[in-house]
Order: C-alpha cells, then sequence, then structure tokens
C-alpha cells in the first residue's frame, strides 16, 4: 500500500469525523478558563476591550517516526498535540511591539521598522544590546526578521503575553518553533497579511535557521501549521509536500480484530540545555551532508546537492563502505529511518498500532547507535518507557540532546504507565526528576489541531 515513493496531497484529512472530533479536542486546549485569562491580561496592557484582543494558539508536536531526516530532505511522520504556546495580543495604535511572557521576566519592547540583524551580527554588538536582543526575546525580533526579507509591509506593532503549557519549556516538542509561529500569525493578523500555512513553514524557518543559526529542517513548523486532530501528517521535507492520513476507527474494527484506543505519553528528562547552544546537533547535520558528498561522488556525480535525500539507495549500498565510521552510522540512521517511515505510514493507515509502535522503538535504537544522540538520563527514560504497562513503542522527542521521550499508550493502560514512568525514573535520576513537579513529569497527551488565531 505504502511502497518506495509516496504520493502525496495538499488534501484535508481523508475522515470527514475529523472536523467534529477537532472541534471537541479544541474545547480541551486551550481551555475557556486558559482564554479568558490571557485575554483579561491584555485588555489592562494594551487598554483594549476583552472583545478585540485575540489569541495565537500555537501547539507542540511529536514526530514519531521520521527522526533527523528532514534536514536531508527525507519523508516524517508527525503530529500537532494538545499542548502548546498562547500568545494572547492586541494589535498596536502604531508601530510599537511590546512583549511579557510567562516564562521569563522583563519586557521586550522594540519597531516593527527596525531592521533585524541575524545571530550572527547579533552577536558582534555590545554584551548589554545582545543580552536584550538574543535572549527570549529573539524569536519576535525574528518573525519581523523573516517577513521583512520576504518584502512584507509591516506598520503595526502587537502588545501581547506569550505563555506555555506548564512545564513543557525546553522540553523537546519544538516549543521554539511553536513560539515563531505563534509571532508570525500574530503580526500578520495586526497588519492584515494573508499569509498561506506553507508560507508560514518558509517563514518560520527563516526564523531558525538565517535568524537564529540553527540548521534544523521544516518537519517541526510543518506538523504545527499543517496537522489535524486524528490524523497523521506524512510530509516530504525535500519536496515540501504532504497529506494527511486518518488512523481508522476502533469501531471500525471487527470485534476478533479490534484495534484499541491508544493516548500519547511524554515523560520529561528534567535536561533543559537549549538545542541552539549544543554543537551536536549541527555536527551531525555536517556529517550526513559529508557522508552525502561523499557518496554522490563515488557514483560519479559531483554536481548535485550533497544531502541524503538525493543519494538513492541502490548508491547508498554500493558505496557505503567508502563512508568512515561516524559518516557510516549516519547514512544508515537516514536509509533505515527512511523506510521506517514507510513501513509506519502503512501500519497507521491500516490501524495496525503494535507495527507502528515497534517502528518508533526501533526509530529510538537507531537513534542512540546511529546517530549517537541522547545521553544517560534520555536513555535511561526511554528504556523505562519500554518497560512501563501498555506501551507500544517509545523514542527520543526532538533532537535528543535534551527535554523528554514519548511513548504511544494503550488509552486504559496510560495512567498505570505514566505512575510507572515517574516512580522508576525518580530511582534512576533522582536528582533530574526531584526538579521536575510531579503533575507534569509524566502527562498524557491527544493529537490536536494546528496553529490558529481565535
Amino acid at each position: 500500500m505504502v511502497q518506495g515513493e509516496t504520493s502525496f496531497s495538499r488534501s484535508p484529512c481523508v475522515s470527514e469525523s475529523c472536523p467534529a472530533v477537532a472541534e471537541m479536542d479544541a474545547q480541551c486546549w486551550p481551555s475557556s478558563n486558559e482564554l479568558n485569562e490571557i485575554r483579561e491580561r491584555i485588555s489592562k496592557m494594551a487598554n483594549v476591550n476583552k472583545e478585540e484582543v485575540r489569541v495565537a494558539v500555537s501547539p507542540y508536536r511529536i514526530c514519531p517516526l521520521g527522526a533527523h531526516i528532514d534536514h536531508q530532505g527525507g519523508t516524517v511522520l508527525a503530529m500537532a498535540i494538545n499542548k502548546g504556546i498562547l500568545l494572547g495580543f492586541a494589535p498596536s495604535a502604531n508601530n510599537q511591539v511590546v512583549i511579557h511572557s510567562g516564562q521569563f521576566q522583563g519586557e521586550i519592547k522594540f519597531r516593527v521598522d527596525e531592521i533585524q540583524q541575524p545571530k550572527d551580527k547579533c552577536l558582534a554588538k555590545d554584551s548589554s544590546e545582545r543580552h536584550e536582543q538574543c535572549d527570549w526575546g529573539r524569536y519576535v525580533r525574528g518573525a519581523v526578521y523573516a517577513l521583512q526579507s520576504r518584502g512584507n509591509n509591516l506598520s503595526k506593532g502587537i502588545t501581547g503575553y506569550i505563555c506555555g503549557s506548564e512545564g513543557f519549556d525546553s522540553s523537546g516538542l519544538s516549543s521554539s518553533a511553536a513560539v515563531g509561529v505563534a509571532y508570525l500569525m500574530a503580526l500578520e493578523y495586526a497588519n492584515n497579511l494573508v499569509i498561506s500555512p506553507t508560507e508560514n513553514i518558509e517563514y518560520d524557518r527563516l526564523i531558525e535557521n538565517e535568524y537564529l543559526g540553527l540548521k534544523n529542517g521544516i518537519m517541526d513548523q510543518s506538523a504545527i501549521l499543517l496537522s489535524r486532530h486524528g490524523c497523521l501528517m506524512c510530509m516530504n521535507c525535500k519536496i515540501k509536500d504532504y497529506k494527511l492520513v486518518y488512523q481508522p476507527k476502533v469501531l471500525e474494527y471487527k470485534e476478533s480484530e479490534q484495534a484499541k484506543a491508544t493516548s500519547i505519553l511524554l515523560a520529561l528528562s528534567g535536561l533543559k540545555q537549549a538545542l541552539t547552544n549544543n554543537p551536536g546537533y549541527n555536527k551531525r547535520v555536517a556529517e550526513c551532508r559529508e557522508a552525502a558528498q561523499i557518496l554522490l561522488e563515488a557514483s560519479g556525480d559531483y554536481n548535485t546537492e550533497p544531502i541524503l535525500s538525493n543519494v538513492d539507495p541502490e548508491v547508498y549500498e554500493a558505496h557505503k563502505h567508502k563512508l568512515e565510521p561516524n559518516l557510516a552510522k549516519r547514512a544508515e540512521h537516514y536509509f533505515s529511518e527512511n523506510m521506517r517511515v514507510m513501513k509506519g505510514l502503512e501500519a497507521w493507515s491500516l490501524g495496525k498500532l503494535k507495527d507502528f509502535g515497534m517502528l518508533i522503538t526501533a526509530s529510538g535504537q537507531s537513534s542512540i547507535q546511529n546517530y549517537e544522540c541522547g545521553c544517560e538520563p534520555l536513555i535511561q527514560l526511554y528504556e523505562i518507557l519500554l518497560r512501563a504497562p501498555g506501551v507500544l513503542g517509545a523514542r527520543f522527542s526532538g533532537a535528543g540532546f535534551r527535554g523528554c521521550c514519548l511513548a504511544f499508550v494503550e488509552a486504559d493502560l496510560a495512567t498505570e504507565a505514566a505512575s510507572f514512568v515517574r516512580r522508576e525514573y525518580l530511582k534512576a535520576q533522582p536528582e533530574l526528576a526531584s526538579q521536575i513537579s510531579n503533575d507534569t513529569a509524566v502527562l498524557i497527551c491527544e493529537s490536536a489541531e494546528c496553529a490558529r488565531v481565535i
């Protein structure tokens, strides 16, 4: 059913029931209390009526399969979850941007007509200015930079307050992309700019690649901007095309082969090092490109861009012996992960969730052995999840250098599994585990709708 090259389309979720379910999900997050609280805050900050306040809802994402291959043009599977970033805002009467944060102290204030400088130029400035421009305010400045760099006219700023779901900062769920998307949508709304989701994927890529200097791909932004509740987003990151695949309902199965409903388990490690400060990520991206160049040149191709999606599997098999050990591991991860994505897409569409879970676990193992990401606490957390009751599969979430692990778990065993993971991780890593609130150490989540302004 899903072999070799996948056919992609920009169609809505293939299940007619998705919109109705999505509406129910939207009522769960954000809650009416969360929206009311943020609207009241902005009403006072901007001196406007609550009815004039808008909220950019930007969900976090998970990537069950497709780890570390989006930057090489691979195919990935992802979905948004019902946790994320809320940015309450009111369009300014002038060009001023004023932002407060629920997670960080201070105020970010600047004009939208200021020329924003990327990270490398920002670092050349004096330390006090660098502290303001290159700390938490860099994402809203990056959003202005991205919109400016593509010729959009920004005349109005925003007064805003941004906050994330409690306990999820630095968690490996792409909170940075969610923040960037929220700022983009708010600035676009304030300036009456009609921007498509696919255009905003590119704008958020500009924030992360050009403004912040992070060499990641487009999977994070794509999942945040394109997901639908109950659907798995499959994106070919080379040609930037996607489709949404609905998992068959449990009720559609015969009793003898009935698939069990699943939930998403997120287990936090307590590791909070920022990805932009970790050289391991960009180093591995460079290693993938070096491997691609060696393989392409071995086949006589000196002109094609050196990314692994441009290397035919046959060329890889014929010349992989020419790669030195580190590069061989990176290439092996890419080609095996791409195959897991294809098999996973088929398993999901057929409701074979045990098979889907086994592929997720294999992805986690390859991330450890071949991509060589992760550290002792994350690997321990991954292994604990695999022993938890009802868990079908698990792996690191995000780049694997910090943050959390994700698992797909049978819904009726999710609470028991969460308790097991909390207890066992506390034994394995008492210092890290003690830094996490017991209420947010392991969370049970569901899939959610894409980013939007409400």
